[in-house]
């Protein structure tokens, strides 16, 4: 795979929207009307970026994309069997591509809103439109408005915002080089996915329960979790390092996309107890690949878990592009499962709060599970063990990281007057000060007894754990044995 090919690849990214639109046609079983047009979904995951329905004007390719795509697949037997029945395959073109005709949203929205989300230039800047999402903040700090989120929070609350952003990247700074200097064994980087869990973080209430994977820092720190206490793992010292009933936030789950199937079974039994609270669960776009996932938006469906699934798209599943992982946007295979899907702008943290907080409301109100699908990029490497140099391109991290999710926001509280540079200089300040602690903790990190990983394997204890403990503990005293025989010289 070369850098060349795969930023070709990233350029044939998908588009649509959620929100109560999706949640009607869930219902009443009309899974087109959520989104684009099927076709021309299908023609960027082919990988055909340079097709005119893939990358023309919108206006043009919407009628003639749907009989395209259908017929370039197609095998000769095929191609002979359509020609012989003109009159069936016919009407089918119209209907496929009713959903870019229907557009009682953009009726609605203000000319500023449609031209902010949907008709702006792509990040790889190839031509072709960014996914239409839901948006609240452009890149550049603006203010716009969506007809079906929306917040409305005062200064305060935004510059709290801000400054869990602004930690929150600086606390996993710390940790990567940490890791570097060899106090931890691995990190796994959140950079450039603060904005959505911070967002949805803060949507959430504390009887609410949240079952993370390995990079949901900005989450945990939502949740009160001592941050020192996520390095712990990864530092060898425990299996955990916190109580997840303490702040209802589960311990990180690095088996890939089990978490999501444990949440449902969890909202399950919420729902069974008929506690006033729902479960949220993150995963990424590798993860919904896997089978667990899809069980879980079985259950969470048939039995109407309450039950929100977040999937941070950042883009890449280690080294695999997302148009290699699905050919429809993530969003849209709720509907499959009988449930509403949307697509939110995963840098923008007050889009990121609106959406999470109506799917949880609607969760907490008993209309079952919702997908969001948080579209962000991950600015960093997959974990430090990674080399994304490797696989993409620097011209398509440069273009994200002018929509940079902190930045963001920044401009729009200077913009707004919302903030000044006094409460700027607190953070930065605020910001080092947990730089220093952050380091110090993890220096200063007690290691646990070394015979401790024999306890508790078995209940009653068991013959050949005893024989390997002794067998350890013999090992670890030939050490000593050697350290008085080299001082004895």
């Amino acid at each position: 795979m070369t850098v060349e090919s795969t930023a070709a690849r990233s350029t044939a990214r998908r588009s649509g929207t959620g929100g109560k639109r999706a949640t009607q046609a869930a219902r009443n079983g009309k899974a087109a009307e959520n989104g684009t047009a099927e076709a021309p979904e299908r023609a960027a995951a082919s990988g055909g970026t340079s097709r005119p329905e893939a990358g023309g004007e919108p206006g043009k390719s919407s009628a003639k994309t749907p009989a395209k795509s259908a017929r370039k697949p197609a095998a000769k037997s095929t191609a002979k069997a359509a020609s012989k029945a003109p009159a069936k395959a016919a009407p089918k073109a119209p209907a496929r591509s009713k959903a870019p005709a229907k557009s009682k949203t953009a009726a609605k929205t203000p000319a500023k809103t449609r031209t902010r989300a949907g008709s702006r230039a792509r990040a790889g800047g190839s031509g072709q439109t960014e996914p239409e999402l839901v948006q609240l903040l452009t890149p550049e700090g603006e203010r716009v408005s969506h007809p079906e989120y929306d917040v409305d929070l005062s200064a305060e609350e935004i510059q709290g915002l801000y400054r869990d952003m602004v930690l929150t990247r600086r606390f996993d700074a710390e940790a990567t080089s940490l890791q570097r200097q060899g106090e931890l064994g691995l990190w796994a980087s959140l950079l450039g996915q603060e904005a959505a869990q911070i967002g949805s973080g803060r949507a959430l209430r504390p009887d609410d329960y949240v079952f993370p994977t390995y990079r949901e820092h900005g989450v945990a720190w939502c949740r009160d979790v001592d941050p020192t206490m996520l390095l712990g793992m990864f530092r060898g010292v425990n299996n955990g390092g916190w109580d997840p009933n303490s702040n209802n936030f589960h311990l990180y789950t690095i088996v890939i996309g089990s978490q999501v199937l444990h949440a449902t079974g969890y909202a399950m039994g919420v729902a069974k107890d008929g506690a006033d609270s729902a479960v949220i669960a993150y995963f990424g776009d590798g993860a919904s690949s896997q089978g667990d996932v899809a069980e879980a938006f079985t259950f969470s469906a048939v039995y109407n878990a309450p039950v929100v699934f977040f999937c941070q798209n950042n883009q890449w599943a280690i080294s695999e592009p997302t148009e290699r992982q699905s050919r429809v946007p993530i969003y849209q295979r709720a509907q499959g499962f009988g449930f509403p899907g949307v697509r939110v702008d995963g840098n923008d943290v007050l889009a990121c709060l609106a959406v999470t907080k109506a799917a949880i409301e609607r969760a907490r109100a008993g209309e079952g599970p919702m997908l969001i699908e948080a579209f962000t990029y991950r600015m960093g490497a997959h974990t430090t063990s990674d080399d994304p140099t490797r696989y993409r391109s620097d011209e398509e991290r440069s273009a994200w990281e002018a929509k940079d999710p902190i930045q963001r926001l920044r401009s729009y509280l200077e913009g707004a007057n919302l903030a000044d540079d006094a409460f700027f200089a607190r953070i930065d300040e605020e910001s080092e000060a947990m730089g220093q602690h952050v380091r110090e903790a993890i220096r200063t990190m007690p290691d646990p007894d070394t015979m401790a990983i024999f306890e508790n394997v078995y209940a009653d204890g068991h013959a050949l754990v005893d024989e390997e403990r002794a067998q350890f503990a013999t090992y670890l005293a030939s050490f000593a044995d050697s350290d008085s025989h080299e001082e004895g010289r």
